[in-house]
């Protein structure tokens, strides 16, 4: 009987652990259903000009295509385009992303071109280097996500796996505004003003990497998941691909972790990693950071931290229970600022990719600095 209820026991744990991975590390590619939701009217037929009832300038839209993201290019572009006429809308302007420049350089060009939306057909990383260029502008971003993504998405409710509904809300849809959420890459040291002879010495340390995100950004176990997975991997079997490395870096060395919240020193802790969310509900609805809000220009910050695998089943049952409340396990704080540093250099990623290595992060947020068009 005992072995039975051991047995039972290790099922169960295993199953949470997955749960748990799932919930820090995965996004659901799948499509959204739209059916029974009434479809709004092209925002040209809002657009009429004050004498004659004539239609005002037709919108034009510009497309940042990831061609590595895309099947077929010249099929996605007929398609776009048909969309384009049946709303009223202009031509689009096509621009496809590069290795050098992953969309942001493209932006800017479209934002010269005086487009009245920029919609990025491509993973995470595309919508990230094209809402760089957006950010501070009010020039609307539509999304039109492709991957094993789709975080952004899923808690903005823009339909995803099928390209022309979503850019048809692209182009019919409302604006919202969001946060746009920076991470810095073992920021230089800043100098008190009032030491004199401190002020004196240069302050010496590698350039700013200041990176964007707009859903969540860590170091630690999380990073080690998205750096440990090969892209043919997630090409083959999707999101799955995710699961198959966490469950090799489950027990990665934890690490201390020095950190502030608004210039606020923190409890040192010996973490797994450290996650940055601008947005809380992950697949399968799943609520990491419950307080998250995409528009507050706040942060929430969890810090993940158990020893053995009874510790990995008490976060799952925390975080699948939708608890607010912290334990031993799991540290959870939210602020406009993070500050982080740790002795040895950890892997770091932002919204799914990994951008590199630091001892130090800085984490910071820009109020509602981005328009997207949702529903």
């Amino acid at each position: 009987m005992s072995g039975s209820w051991l047995l039972l026991l290790a099922v169960l744990l295993c199953l949470l652990l997955l749960a748990v991975v799932l919930a820090l590390v995965v996004t659901d590619p799948g499509p959204r259903g739209g059916r029974g939701r009434r479809v709004r009217p092209p925002r040209s037929a809002f657009r009429r000009a004050a004498k004659g009832g004539e239609l005002a300038r037709r919108q034009r839209a510009a497309i940042i295509i990831n061609p590595t993201k895309v099947p077929d290019v010249a099929v996605a572009r007929d398609e776009l385009a048909a969309v384009c006429e049946r709303l009223e809308w202009d031509e689009p302007i096509f621009y496809e992303t590069t290795v050098d420049d992953p969309g942001t350089g493209q932006a800017r060009l479209a934002v010269d071109e005086g487009v009245d939306l920029v919609c990025p057909l491509g993973g995470d990383g595309t919508i990230r280097a094209v809402a760089v260029a957006l950010a501070g502008t009010r020039i609307p971003m539509g999304m039109l996500p492709r991957g094993t993504g789709n975080l952004l998405a899923r808690n903005l409710d823009v339909p995803f796996g099928d390209v022309e509904e979503s850019f048809r809300v692209a182009c019919s849809g409302r604006n919202r505004a969001i946060d746009v959420a920076w991470l810095e890459l073992d920021p230089v040291a800043e100098v008190e003003a009032d030491d004199e002879a401190q002020a004196e010495k240069p302050v010496t340390g590698p350039p700013v990497e200041r990176h964007p995100f707009l859903v969540m950004a860590g170091m630690g176990f999380d990073a080690e998941i998205m750096g440990g997975t090969s892209e043919e991997l997630k090409s083959s079997v999707g999101w799955t691909a995710y699961v198959v490395t966490g469950m090799r870096k489950l027990f990665v060395k934890r690490f201390q972790v020095r950190w502030t919240v608004d210039g606020q020193a923190q409890k040192q802790v010996a973490a797994r990693t450290i996650v940055f969310g601008n947005c809380g509900i992950l697949t399968g609805g799943i609520v990491l950071m419950p307080q998250a809000q995409l528009d507050d220009g706040l942060l929430d910050c969890v810090v993940v931290s158990p020893k053995t695998i009874f510790g990995w089943g008490a976060l799952a049952g925390r975080v699948l229970s939708r608890s607010e409340k912290d334990m031993t396990q799991l540290v959870r704080r939210t602020g406009s600022e993070f500050t982080v540093e740790v002795d040895d250099a950890h892997p770091v990623q932002v919204d799914g990719d990994v951008i590199g290595e630091a001892h130090r992060l800085r984490v910071t947020v820009d109020k509602q600095a981005l328009i997207v068009r949702v529903r």
